[in-house]
């Protein structure tokens, strides 16, 4: 079976096949397809490419780069056709960006520069600080239910279960090997390299629990302090709320902040903690797909997890907040909100015991509107295979 092409790629490819003045970036999330495309670009190209990970058992340094890129000059010499460089993990590199910007600003060849990261936080710091003006940043989210569906056939429910890890299909029949995949394949490996090596942690145990707790009570909302109460570890609210902040730039767990139109947003207000990929909260639920299925209350937080992920995911780049939206019994479970424009969404999912808060949010913003998915709204389906944006705002 042909491998599947994610809607990126040709414009990517598009744009290498130009000469134009700035390199392409792809920045993501591990194991969503990243370094596929990068070989589904070079395999389109028309002349040769070359490809390079750091992600090596060996540090890589500047040295490395600069070895790379005399080597597509000395192709682009030999062919007189452009080379197309591929430098994957390139976060990996100490110094990556001042290397980066010294070779492309001395550039005298044809090179058609794609780099690829799993950093948020240390790609942006080095296109941001070095790099301005010379890079198109492309951003590889995790798999929405439309190309799970495309790809392997999944179903709504599947998608909810499973998440959008591409590699994870192969153990889908094997719920305790999907289990074992994801935990070690991917959770394991990324707060390992991308999170524990890459960032200055103090205090990794705590990191790890918080992990878990949001993995735990998914979709729910927490106060620092009640977070460190659940936790049992030694630390301070300051702490927790900056490990939040480092997990979100690893595109593993987000705590959103509450609504608040037209003042600055409390930023010690309690969390809502949503994990960008549902695979993360079932990979290490003890829960079973069908158990999973049962268990009304649970599969509710499962799906409004999946609805705020697939938020997360198709806005990350879009002048549009995700907040939510609670007062006293009343709550909201997401607001967006891009300029004066508020759209208020309350997701049905079965799940008993929920004070809906529309009526409650409309009456103190009364410019704003609302949305119910789910139920006698929008279908849950609708809503998760079209562009959020273009469903709240037209």
């Amino acid at each position: 079976m042909n491998a599947f092409i994610r809607d990126s790629v040709s414009r990517i490819y598009d744009a290498l096949s130009r000469n134009l003045p700035v390199f392409q970036v792809i920045s993501g999330p591990r194991q969503v397809g990243k370094t596929t495309a990068a070989k589904q670009i070079m395999a389109k190209f028309p002349h040769e490419s070359i490809y390079a990970s750091a992600d090596a058992p060996l540090p890589s340094d500047a040295d490395w780069i600069e070895n790379q890129w005399r080597l597509a000059e000395q192709k682009v010499s030999s062919t007189g056709n452009p080379v197309l460089l591929v430098l994957d993990e390139i976060q990996k590199v100490p110094n990556w960006s001042e290397s980066i910007k010294y070779l492309w600003d001395q550039r005298s060849t044809d090179i058609r520069l794609l780099i690829l990261g799993s950093s948020a936080l240390l790609i942006h710091q080095g296109l941001t600080e070095s790099l301005a003006g010379r890079f198109f940043l492309n951003r590889f989210t995790h798999w929405n239910c439309s190309e799970c569906a495309d790809a392997f056939g999944w179903s709504l429910n599947d998608w909810f279960y499973f998440g959008g890890y591409p590699g994870g299909n192969v153990f889908k029949e094997d719920d305790f090997q999907w289990k074992q995949y994801i935990t070690n394949a991917l959770i394991e490996t990324v707060i390992s390299k991308d999170v524990l090596q890459l960032n200055p942690i103090t205090k990794p145990a705590l990191l790890h629990n918080l992990f878990g707790l949001a993995a735990t009570f998914p979709s729910q909302i927490f106060s620092y302090n009640k977070m460190l109460g659940q936790l049992q570890e030694a630390g301070n609210t300051t702490t927790v709320a900056h490990y939040l902040r480092i997990l979100g730039q690893a595109y593993l767990i987000s705590g959103l902040e509450l609504f608040s139109m037209g003042q600055i947003r409390k930023r010690g207000s309690s969390p809502k903690l949503i994990l960008w990929n549902n695979a993360l909260i079932n990979g290490l639920s003890l829960k079973s797909y069908q158990q999973a299925l049962a268990d009304p209350v649970w599969w509710g937080r499962i799906v409004e997890n999946a609805v705020g992920a697939y938020l997360l995911n198709s806005l990350v780049d879009k002048p549009v907040s995700v907040t939510y939206w609670r007062k006293r019994s009343a709550e909201v479970d997401f607001v967006l909100q891009s300029g004066t424009d508020v759209v208020a969404l309350e997701i049905k999912s079965g799940r008993q015991g929920k004070v809906s808060g529309l009526q409650a949010f409309k009456d103190e913003y009364k410019k704003s509107r609302a949305m119910i998915i789910g139920g006698n709204g929008i279908s849950l389906e609708e809503f998760l295979t079209t562009p959020p944006e273009t469903l709240v705002f037209g």
